[in-house]
């Protein structure tokens, strides 16, 4: 029954927000997707992250099953996929990112689209030229915890302590933390 019941709520979710994904031609235009996906990171409770998973499963390259998205977070590019049962926490920004299966995020973590988003001219100006963006990986069954900035791919069952800054992949196993983020134990046997 209480699938049953799981199933009729993500329907109606997705019946609610099908207008916004076609207003913002189903993540194809930045701006109107990039409002709605605002407008949806703010509505509470439970509700809530029914409907900024079903706004994102219409939005982004692919959503899971059983996925959760707290209150405030949100993907800032609809280039981005989620994995079955990911978890993601309370105002966390997400650029570019393919999520892993099982993966959980604490509140306040950022994973943006690399590392060289922002460039000077030789004026010391900000311009746009030269910058790049990167589509980072998140294997499956990771943690990061709470405001955590990650700027490179994480291996299967990577934990990433709070505060962590990555700005270097971490291979498989490996438990992070410090800015730069740095092994900090030995690694987890993978099973």
């Amino acid at each position: 029954m209480k699938s049953l019941v799981k199933k009729a709520v993500i329907g109606v979710m997705r019946i609610l927000v099908f207008p916004a994904a076609c207003l913002a031609g189903f993540g194809r235009w930045h701006e109107p997707y990039l409002f709605f996906a605002n407008a949806m990171a703010i509505l509470p409770g439970i509700l809530g992250s029914y409907l900024r998973v079903a706004y994102y499963h219409f939005t982004l390259d692919r959503t899971g099953k059983d996925c959760h998205i707290g209150f405030g977070s949100y993907f800032a590019h609809a280039r981005a996929s989620l994995g079955d049962k990911v978890g993601i926490g309370a105002y966390c920004v997400l650029g570019q990112v393919d999520i892993g299966e099982g993966t959980q995020l604490a509140s306040h973590v950022q994973i943006v689209s690399g590392s060289r988003q922002h460039r000077r001219d030789e004026s010391g100006q900000l311009t746009d030229e030269g910058r790049s963006f990167r589509r980072i990986a998140v294997g499956p069954h990771c943690w990061i915890g709470a405001g955590a900035i990650v700027m490179a791919n994480l291996g299967r069952g990577v934990t990433v302590g709070a505060g962590s800054v990555v700005p270097r992949d971490v291979p498989d196993g490996e438990i992070v933390s410090g800015n730069p983020a740095r092994n900090s134990a030995v690694a987890i046997k993978q099973v």
